[in-house]
């Protein structure tokens, strides 16, 4: 048979065509729509999302025990992310946005909370030890968690205070 293909004659056989037809029905691997969140040191994928925004992916995410170690998230919206037994050590959260964000058992030592807004955030458990807290925002609703008298000077070394005997 005779085809034109751009402004050209050219001739196929039934068998030609067939062979196209079958080649061009292959189905086509869909590009991935989303983001990915990566260890930046190993490069392996922590959680990939079908959302368009990173505040939508993280809150999406299911961080739980990831290795975030000096991760910088300044700035970052990780409202209501679970970041629970998450590993934020020497982490750059500086002015990050962690309202309602579960920081449960979080590693959070020598991380850089300078500013962060962690108004209802659940710090239950988690090391804040070494970590810069200047300016971060803890007030909000008010809450029913108590410190006990042996928590209050890691929780005010915490804020900047030396505690004194």
């Amino acid at each position: 048979m005779k085809y034109t293909l751009k402004n050209k004659e050219i001739e196929l056989t039934d068998d030609e065509v067939k062979a196209i037809v079958k080649q061009n029905s292959k189905p086509v691997e869909e590009k991935k729509v989303g983001l990915e969140i990566k260890n930046r040191f190993t490069g392996n994928v922590i959680f990939t999302s079908t959302k368009t925004t990173w505040g939508e992916a993280v809150e999406e995410a299911d961080l739980r025990g990831a290795d975030l170690r000096e991760a910088n998230l300044r700035e970052a919206d990780l409202r209501g992310a679970d970041l629970r037994e998450a590993n934020l050590r020497e982490a750059n959260l500086r002015g990050a946005d962690l309202r309602e964000a579960n920081l449960r058992e979080a590693g959070l030592r020598e991380a850089n909370l300078r500013g962060a807004d962690l108004r209802e955030a659940n710090l239950r458990g988690a090391d804040l030890r070494g970590a810069e807290l200047m300016n971060a925002k803890f007030y909000g609703k008010g809450g029913t968690s108590k410190l006990t008298k042996e928590q209050l000077p890691d929780f005010l070394n915490a804020l900047g205070f030396q505690v004194e005997n």
